[in-house]
């Protein structure tokens, strides 16, 4: 009589996802072509096009700075309702990955997204001891169109990995904004009043990991996190993928 021999569900869900990576290779967020060698989340000669943001950074928005000034020029004009904010890499090396992962369906990218920033920002998102994770959220209208939110499928990765919890519908987008990019400082933050309001209040006296894919100015991580704040958040801190450089 032959014995069934019976994989713990990790080891199932690990030989599942070498078998879907071997039919199906995963595509690198670099190149957009299946990853070399095979088994990795990014092509290997692909890292060296990704550009980390290391020091000299603002102390509070997290931006590149040629010089250590401490703050970047924005930053010492404007007082930020958040408490500080860090990117993971220069938008400069990174915005076509990130333009294929918001508008291409390329979602998967979100693995890896998570695993780089949590290598090179280890010491930024475990040494200030977030109680919660939660993702800038997008409209309906978006919603249906994309199929996704990839703020929160970036969020739900980064929970998944560093054990932080992940809290879904703690800010609604209850307004079809224009896109930023096309709008300067002030027509920002016009163009996000009363955008957001208050969605679960599960947040009240919890340390917040707020996450986005780009930081320009940080008109929608400040709308966001007076949300939060108002519902009950002690602080609320900023993680992007990416960021313009400071002056």
């Amino acid at each position: 009589m032959t014995e069934k021999v019976l994989l713990p569900l990790g080891c199932l869900k690990q030989t599942a996802d070498r078998f879907v990576n071997l039919t199906y290779p995963l595509r690198c967020p670099v190149c957009d072509r299946p990853v070399w060698p095979r088994g990795q989340g990014i092509c290997l000669f692909c890292l060296k096009d990704l550009k980390a943001i290391g020091d000299p950074v603002c102390e509070k928005c997290g931006k590149k700075l040629m010089v250590d000034t401490g703050l970047c020029h924005d930053c010492k004009e404007k007082n930020h309702i958040f408490t500080r904010c860090r990117s993971v890499f220069e938008y400069s090396s990174a915005k076509e990955m990130i333009y294929r992962f918001k508008y291409a369906g390329r979602r998967e990218y979100a693995r890896v997204f998570a695993f780089l920033t949590g290598k090179i920002l280890a010491e930024y998102i475990f040494a200030n001891d977030f109680d919660c994770i939660v993702s800038v959220p997008i409209s309906r209208k978006r919603l249906l169109k994309r199929g996704y939110n990839q703020a929160e499928e970036y969020g739900r990765e980064l929970s998944a990995l560093t054990g932080i919890p992940f809290f879904d519908d703690s800010v609604r987008r209850v307004k079809n904004t224009a896109p930023l990019k096309c709008l300067n400082p002030s027509q920002r933050q016009k163009n996000l009043k009363n955008a957001f309001k208050k969605g679960k209040n599960v947040v009240k006296s919890k340390r917040i990991l707020l996450v986005d894919d780009i930081y320009t100015t940080g008109a929608t991580m400040d709308a966001c996190a007076g949300i939060l704040l108002e519902s009950g958040a002690s602080c609320v801190y900023g993680l992007t993928l990416s960021s313009g450089a400071g002056v």
